[in-house]
């Protein structure tokens, strides 16, 4: 079996129009990163005009570790939130290319098992033994990487989650060390 012209097109016209796509969502996702660190840089640069003028307007050596102690909380806070805002991010843009990706492959798949069908129907008389066998193969594969789809997606689920719980963690410690210091 040939493809034709126009399904050769198609084909093209396809891959490209999901390159582009692509493309606009990792530019979205540049552009929600430079979004965070402007908006991080800014409220960093604020903060530490605003901590200056209060340590210059320190009187003593005990005000002046009374307010040094205040600001790790807070940084420590404010670390943990852009690290998290980081991840969301990473993990949309990355969940956008696999949602992509998945939609590519189910298609290749389908166009894939046509063919094979298309060539069984058309296979010359006797070779149906032969036959059995590639559909057997083409059946395997597929399970095979419906099985590995689905451990990325559980192994991408329990990072995830750990992620999570470790942030929560370090704030909790944070919290705790901070209320234990005043």
């Amino acid at each position: 079996m040939s493809l034709t012209p126009d399904q050769i097109l198609s084909a093209h016209k396809a891959n490209i129009e999901t390159l582009f796509g692509l493309t606009s969502k990792a530019f979205a996702g540049v552009e929600k990163l430079v979004e965070l660190n402007v908006t991080a840089s800014r409220a960093a640069l604020s903060e530490a005009a605003q901590h200056t003028q209060a340590v210059l307007s320190v009187k003593d050596a005990q005000e002046l570790l009374t307010l040094q102690a205040g600001l790790f909380q807070p940084l420590a806070e404010k670390t943990a939130s852009y690290s998290r805002h980081l991840y969301d991010i990473a993990s949309s843009t990355a969940a956008e290319f696999n949602k992509a990706l998945e939609a590519q492959s189910a298609e290749a798949r389908k166009n894939f098992n046509n063919l094979v069908e298309t060539s069984a129907k058309n296979a010359p008389a006797g070779s149906e033994s032969a036959v059995a066998v590639l559909k057997s193969a083409v059946s395997a594969a597929n399970s095979a990487f419906d099985s590995v789809q689905k451990a990325v997606k559980q192994a991408s689920d329990v990072a995830e989650a750990n992620f999570n719980a470790a942030t929560q963690t370090a704030a909790e410690a944070v919290k705790t060390a901070s209320n234990g210091k005043r």
